[in-house]
């Protein structure tokens, strides 16, 4: 895969706006932390993107092998306290049966971010302009 850049713009508060490819969205923080609550804060897009990726995945999955898919809800619980733990819970909706079902289960594990989230990542920052990453 190539690179991927995500810029960030810190505006007024702790308000950002994130800017990938075509697409623009922001975070923020809770009135009760000094944020202007206009936003997901960024742990909650985190969850966010680890439901979305875990509902493509698991779409993109049931397409492939002709599952009677319907649709899905997944609710991602976190908690940070005593230790960060992070559950999915994931709803199936469509005359699956079990077998298909645990399978679902399984698969929802493989998804690019829960991998990302329970193998980690390299990650440092740099000082630099705009562009020091894409030189990296």
């Amino acid at each position: 895969m190539s690179l991927q850049v995500l810029d960030a713009t810190l505006g007024d508060a702790y308000q950002t706006t994130l800017t990938v490819r075509q697409h623009v969205f922001t975070a923020d923080e809770p009135l009760a932390v000094g944020g202007t609550d206009t936003a997901p804060t960024p742990v909650e897009l985190l969850l966010g993107s680890l439901a979305a990726c875990t509902a493509i995945t698991l779409r993109m999955y049931a397409q492939r092998k002709q599952l009677p898919l319907e649709g899905l809800d997944v609710q991602v619980q976190y908690t940070a306290r005593p230790v960060p733990a992070v559950v999915k819970v994931i709803t199936p909706h469509g005359p699956l049966d079990d077998t298909q079902k645990a399978r679902l289960l399984e698969i929802a594990e493989m998804c690019p971010v829960a991998k990302l989230l329970k193998g980690g990542v390299a990650s440092e920052s740099r000082l630099g302009p705009a562009d020091a990453v894409a030189q990296a």
